[in-house]
């Protein structure tokens, strides 16, 4: 798996999902049950809402979306990526009833399927898409910065840019509802460990200041400020998930979108985007020994729509091919006008933490702190996620 360790360590696995020692912060239990697996059973779960619950719970939601959006041309807005969840969100939406503004950003990555896919899904839906196209150079510069920073989640660049854009959009546009393709389904474990969070707007400029090489002039970012307070509490926008008050099953979606519109699979996980592709499937299992497809299998072995043998036999699987990998990394220099040695290289450099750059994480615990004091003093739960 990896090039530049070859001396793999055997790590300790949980014996209920997939999860390993590569998450530093793992616990296991008496039973080898890890904290992902305790979380998912003491918090998530009851987050997940199915059956007549999550129905009920959805349909109170779709009804305040539509009431809220009375006399406006649009009552909410949805980011497509061209993702299995994303489209498969798109199509729900349509069936609720509701009237969304539908944004895609394209950061200079995007695959020819998922064009394809995105453009299927507006068709069918009958949708307005928004493209918000990068500023190309600006983007180069800050995929560079991440690269000499060789922290883990190389994919902020794109993921900030995504979040940044719904927000402005929705502001501008008078939107106080952000429909996310998130789900616990498929996404409910995550490890602290491998890296901080893409909204972190402080941690993003201050990697860019440190290897940047240009001013970020169009490049749109969500301050601290803004993302827990003004946003929520003073727009009183809201991010609601409605794949969690479903019955979601990724591969039943999968099928689904295909039967209705056509839609294509990728070969590989966020074959949607050129870059995220090359970043899950060898930057971070090569580098930092980070294989994201544990995280995706533990959270369907937790919701059930996976057996743990049955991930352990796709763990076994080759991330890659090799002739597409030396293609995917042919086309990565290219379009970042740097050498295949100057790549070598920034794969073979020391790597470092967020967390070695100024960040939030002071501010968000502080923010943590206030939110908790205050749902106390007025006896409910505050939150920008419904």
């Amino acid at each position: 798996m990896n090039e530049l360790n070859s001396e793999v360590p055997v790590l300790r696995t949980c014996t209920r999902c997939v999860m390993d020692e590569s998450d530093a912060d793992i616990k296991f239990d008496e039973q080898g049950v890890c904290n992902h697996c305790h979380k998912f059973d003491d918090v998530q779960s009851a987050q997940l809402l199915t059956g007549e619950a999550g129905r009920s719970r959805l349909n109170a939601i779709v009804d305040k979306i539509k009431r809220e959006g009375q006399g406006k041309e649009y009552d909410c807005i949805i980011g497509l990526s061209g993702g299995v969840d994303s489209s498969y969100l798109a199509l729900k939406v349509k069936d609720f009833g509701l009237r969304p503004l539908v944004v895609h950003v394209d950061a200079g990555w995007n695959s020819e399927l998922a064009v394809s896919n995105i453009e299927k899904v507006i068709k069918y839906c009958g949708y307005d898409l928004h493209t918000h196209v990068m500023n190309w150079e600006e983007m180069r510069d800050l995929q560079l910065a991440y690269m000499k920073a060789a922290v883990a989640n190389q994919d902020v660049p794109q993921d900030h840019a995504f979040f940044s854009s719904m927000y402005h959009f929705a502001v501008k546009n008078n939107i106080k509802y952000i429909l996310s393709g998130g789900n616990l389904a498929t996404e409910a474990v995550f490890p602290e460990s491998w890296h901080g969070s893409a909204m972190d707007a402080i941690n993003l400029k201050a990697i860019h200041k440190a290897y940047g090489t240009r001013p970020l002039k169009d490049y749109k970012t969500i301050s601290f400020i803004n993302y827990y307070f003004w946003y929520p509490f003073v727009k009183g926008m809201r991010t609601v998930r409605p794949l969690n008050f479903m019955e979601y099953d990724k591969a039943e979606a999968e099928s689904i979108l295909a039967q209705t519109v056509g839609y294509r699979t990728y070969a590989r996980k966020h074959g949607e985007s050129i870059f995220t592709k090359l970043f899950q499937n060898y930057y971070l299992p090569t580098k930092f020994g980070y294989d994201k497809r544990k995280l995706h299998y533990s959270s369907m072995i937790l919701s059930g729509q996976l057996s743990r043998e049955a991930a352990l036999e796709k763990l076994a699987e080759p991330l890659y091919d090799p002739r597409e990998l030396e293609m995917d990394i042919e086309y990565f220099c290219k379009k970042m006008r740097i050498t295949r040695d100057t790549f070598d290289e920034l794969m073979k450099a020391p790597i470092h933490s967020y967390a070695d750059f100024k960040n939030w994480d002071g501010q968000q615990k502080f923010a943590k702190k206030a939110q908790r004091l205050v749902q106390r003093l007025l006896g409910r739960s505050l939150t920008v996620y419904s």
